[in-house]
């Protein structure tokens, strides 16, 4: 089953590089990982998608993590509410008639064109994964010439406690 767990880090060279060196050596398949800064300086944000077959692997993935001296806390937030979204571009060939299909397939997907070109034309999407991949299959019959995916980003929504497996002795 495919997991959602948030870490929060500390800001340094090598946590990516030591984090998913772990999950790597644990033989935790990674579907999808985003980072980037977090509101607090010096603290970046991991949104990991693993697949995990049981609660032991759960458990043993979140006690691995937080055992990494450089994360403060992780949180599977899979089966809470949260906010996930993904981008996507993807350039599909197409002049003439079939760019007016192609604008009307992306339209309700609140889709942009980005870029055009004499033979091509790059879509930007983004939403809930199963939005974007829903948008890739009908564009596929047009021809999909390069697609790049960024991953899940995820938190829960609203003012909802974030339950913490562990808190290293690490201040912020």
């Amino acid at each position: 089953m495919k997991r959602i767990i948030t870490a929060t880090v500390q800001d340094r060279g090598g946590v990516l590089n030591r984090v998913t060196g772990m999950l790597h050596k644990r033989q935790f398949n990674i579907d999808s990982i985003s980072v980037g800064t977090s509101e607090v300086e010096g603290v970046s944000k991991m949104t990991f998608v693993v697949d995990v077959n049981d609660q032991q692997k759960l458990e043993q993935l979140t006690k691995q993590l937080n055992k990494q001296i450089d994360v403060i806390k992780v949180s599977d937030i899979t089966d809470k509410a949260m906010v996930a979204r993904e981008l996507a571009l993807i350039k599909v060939g197409g002049h003439g008639q079939l760019r007016a299909e192609i604008q009307g397939i992306i339209s309700p997907f609140r889709a942009s064109v980005i870029d055009v070109s004499r033979d091509s034309l790059t879509v930007q999407v983004t939403g809930k994964p199963d939005k974007v991949e829903a948008l890739i299959t009908l564009l596929r019959p047009y021809g999909i010439k390069e697609l790049t995916r960024t991953g899940v980003t995820a938190f829960l929504r609203g003012q909802q406690p974030q339950q913490v497996t562990e808190i290293n002795s690490l201040s912020i």
